[in-house]
This record gives structure tokens, C-alpha cells and sequence, in this order.
């Protein structure tokens, strides 16, 4: 209960806008709606364990609050970044008490995902046996930061991001709590949205600034720019973020898609992203899914790497959207990556055969005697500068590893080995 003192003090937009009710959480009906899983938890009245995943300011605590609120169980709060195995085991001792008086206990743990494997196991016989209902909040890919043993005694539900058209219902809602509309045009409306990024407190927080700012005239996007501070785009170079989006860079260029390669390199570069690790992955690329159907992408990958390492920032990351642009309209292939994997695999399976002895070399006496190097023909002294001759173990079959298709110089390529196929069943077709 808050006091006297409480009730008077100022209050943030985004703690006076909280919901009341889970109908008025924006952008979650998937999840809260009357055919989404929690809401069919809260109109069953069977609360279950659960796990939010979801951005910063999507709801994930405003949802934990008032399923407390919808169901008999006593809430208890705690925050993972300021609590320890103490704390929890405090929490826990007082719900085995309740539950001895026939009441249950709703446990919310914010970032959930900043406990440590030994915190996280002592959660396990508490949500196993129904003392607690635990609901976990986190901002990051469960998957990576909880334990298998938790997450199977849990359901993960996934909070979206809020879209362009929820954010302006914060707005309306805003406007309507303060008693007046925002100064603002319909282009720096749009743009203030754009500058929350999808965080709805932190869309709030600006509409407190723009509020204090007392503006005379209305506001355009460059006004607004220029008084409001942007949101920072979400992006952690050590964890999930930091995979997908050079996930989708690579994708994109696999995609031969330009465009996608060029706004996944700039998202990665406005996080702060390092460039060197952005260069490693073109190169990567360019071997792997370029290969030889244009020779030049690991030339311009590399090239690539050396500018950004002369230059550096900011006028070295020119030379790595070059680089994307050249990769992603280079043709593609993997057919040099298919074949090094298939060779792998034969060498793992035929162990330590030894080379036809036909192509050894014998250095000495003792190798001339036992027959190595006898009946080499010298590839440069035939007429087409090629003998046919076997250079697989003599215990394996022949294997054709690499298939290049018919895209850039991989046709000339081909065309190249069509060519010495055919002289090479001449060969061994050839009476002796």
C-alpha cells in the first residue's frame, strides 16, 4: 500500500499508463488474447510456469504483474540482478509454509537470465512439486542462457516487439492522459515512433521530453531529431542479436538479395559491431558460397579487409559495403565447399591407405627396389600434357567430388574437366 508521501510524488508517463488489465496490453494478443496460451490459462484458472522472451518494453513485467493480480496466488517480486540463492531460498520457505495453509505462491523473477547455473538449479524441486509458480522474465534467448532442466518444467512464450500501429495507441493513450496532443507533424509523429525502435517505455519517456520542452511551434522530424535523443538500437555483440544479424548479412548475400546485404551490414555497424569480425564473415562467404564461380569475391573480400585495415572507421566501411555489393551480385556456388566435404568424409573412412606407389617418390635404392615411382608418366611430356594416369589409393574407386554447375567461370571449369574425363578413359581404354 502506498503512502500519503507516495501518492504525491511525481510519477513517470510510462508507470501512470501501466494496464490495469491484460485487454489493455498492446501488441501481445497472441499471446494474452482469449485464443492465445496465457489467456487460455487465466480464463481456465490454471496458471502454469512460464519463461517471457521478449525486447525491452514489450510488457513482459506488466503481463507477470497482473497475472498476479487474475489468479489467488500470493506475488512475490524479485529481481535476478539484485537477489541471490539467499533471497530465493527466503521466497521458498515462505511458500512451502502457505501451501501447508492450502495457498500458492507466484514467484516473478525479472532477467531471470542473469542467475547462474547453480541459482537456476534450485529453482527445479520448487516448480517441480507446485510450490511455486515461477514466471521468468528475460530479454535474452533462453535456449542459451537457461538450463535444459528449467526450460523443460517451463513454457516459453515469445513477446513481439511492439509495431508501428501499437506504438501509436501509446500515443493516443499519452495524449489523453496529459489532456493534450503533441506538438508534433504527422512526418515527426512518425519519425518519433521510428526513434522508440519497438520499446514502448522508452517511447513514453520521450513523449515526457518532448512534453517539458514546452515547444512554441509545432515540430518537424529535424526539430524532433535534434531535441530528443534516439533510441539505441538493440544489438549485443556477445549474445543472440549478435548472431542472427550476421546470420541474415550471410543469408542475403547466399540470396544474392543487395539491398537486405546492405541493411543488415548497416544495422550491424550502427550497433557497433566489430568490422573485422564483418570482413572474417565475407570472406568466409565468398569461399563458401561463391567459391570459384567468381574467382575474384576472395580477392574482393580481401581486399576488402586490407582497405577497412588501412583506413579504418569511418571511411573504411565504404570498402565493406563494396565488398557486400560485389558479393552479393557475384554468381553463386557451393560446389567447391560440397566437394572439400565429401573428400573430408572419404579420408575419415579409408583411414591410412597409402598413395598408388606409382607416384611416390624413391629416393632410395631400397623404394626403387620395391617399385616406387615405376611406370610414372611425367604429365608435361604427353601430347596434351596430361597422362590419365590413377592418383587414388589403389584400394578405393575412383570419386568424383567436385561438380561445378553452369554459373560464371565454374562453365569454363566444367568444360575443363569434361575434357580431361575424356582423355582419361582414352587412356584407360588404350592398349598398353
Amino acid at each position: 500500500m502506498s503512502t500519503l508521501f507516495e501518492s504525491q510524488a511525481p510519477h513517470p508517463l510510462a508507470s501512470r499508463l501501466r494496464p490495469r488489465s491484460l485487454a489493455e496490453i498492446v501488441g501481445q494478443d497472441h499471446l494474452i488474447g482469449r485464443d492465445g496460451p496465457i489467456g487460455r490459462m487465466v480464463t481456465s484458472g490454471q496458471l502454469s510456469s512460464m519463461i517471457l522472451w521478449g525486447p525491452p518494453g514489450c510488457g513482459k513485467t506488466t503481463i507477470a504483474r497482473l497475472l498476479a493480480q487474475s489468479s489467488e496466488l500470493d506475488f512475490e517480486p524479485l529481481s535476478a540482478v539484485f537477489s541471490g540463492v539467499s533471497d530465493l531460498r527466503k521466497v521458498f520457505d515462505a511458500a512451502k509454509k502457505r501451501r501447508g495453509m492450502g495457498r500458492g505462491t507466484l514467484l516473478f523473477v525479472d532477467e531471470i537470465h542473469r542467475f547462474n547455473r547453480a541459482q537456476q538449479d534450485a529453482f527445479l524441486p520448487v516448480v517441480e512439486d507446485g510450490t511455486v509458480v515461477l514466471i521468468g522474465a528475460t530479454t535474452e534467448n533462453p535456449s542459451f542462457e537457461l538450463i535444459g532442466a528449467l526450460l523443460s518444467r517451463a513454457q516459453v512464450f515469445v513477446l513481439r516487439r511492439l509495431d508501428d500501429d501499437d506504438l501509436e495507441t501509446l500515443l493516443q493513450r499519452a495524449e489523453d492522459q496529459l489532456g493534450t496532443r503533441l506538438p508534433l507533424t504527422g512526418d515527426a509523429r512518425t519519425a518519433l515512433r521510428a526513434m522508440a525502435d519497438g520499446d514502448g517505455r522508452f517511447l513514453l519517456n520521450l513523449v515526457e521530453e518532448i512534453v517539458r520542452l514546452e515547444a512554441e511551434n509545432t515540430l518537424g522530424p529535424g526539430e524532433l531529431a535534434r531535441l530528443v535523443q534516439r533510441r539505441a538500437p538493440l544489438y549485443d555483440k556477445a549474445q543472440e542479436g549478435h548472431y542472427n544479424l550476421i546470420s541474415a548479412l550471410h543469408k542475403s548475400l547466399r540470396g544474392s538479395d543487395t539491398d537486405a546485404a546492405l541493411y543488415w551490414l548497416a544495422r550491424m555497424l550502427a550497433g557497433g559491431e566489430d568490422p573485422v569480425y564483418i570482413l572474417r564473415r565475407l570472406t568466409r562467404a565468398a569461399v563458401e558460397d561463391i567459391g570459384l564461380a567468381d574467382p575474384q569475391a576472395v580477392v574482393q573480400a580481401l581486399a576488402a579487409w586490407d582497405t577497412y585495415d588501412r583506413l579504418g572507421s569511418p571511411e573504411g566501411e565504404l570498402a565493406i559495403a563494396q565488398c557486400v555489393i560485389y558479393l552479393a551480385t557475384a554468381p553463386k556456388s557451393n560446389a567447391a565447399y560440397l566437394a572439400f566435404g565429401e573428400a573430408r568424409a572419404m579420408a575419415r573412412e579409408t583411414g591410412s591407405l597409402m598413395p598408388p606407389v606409382h607416384i611416390l617418390n624413391a629416393p632410395t635404392r631400397l623404394m626403387r627396389d620395391l617399385g616406387y615411382g615405376k611406370g610414372y608418366v611425367y604429365d608435361h611430356a604427353t601430347e596434351q600434357g596430361f597422362s590419365g594416369q590413377n592418383y587414388f589409393p589403389e584400394a578405393v574407386a575412383r570419386r568424383d567430388f567436385y561438380r561445378p554447375g553452369e554459373r560464371g567461370f565454374e562453365r569454363e571449369i566444367r568444360k575443363r574437366l569434361d575434357y580431361w574425363e575424356k582423355l582419361r578413359q582414352r587412356a584407360s581404354t588404350a592398349t598398353p
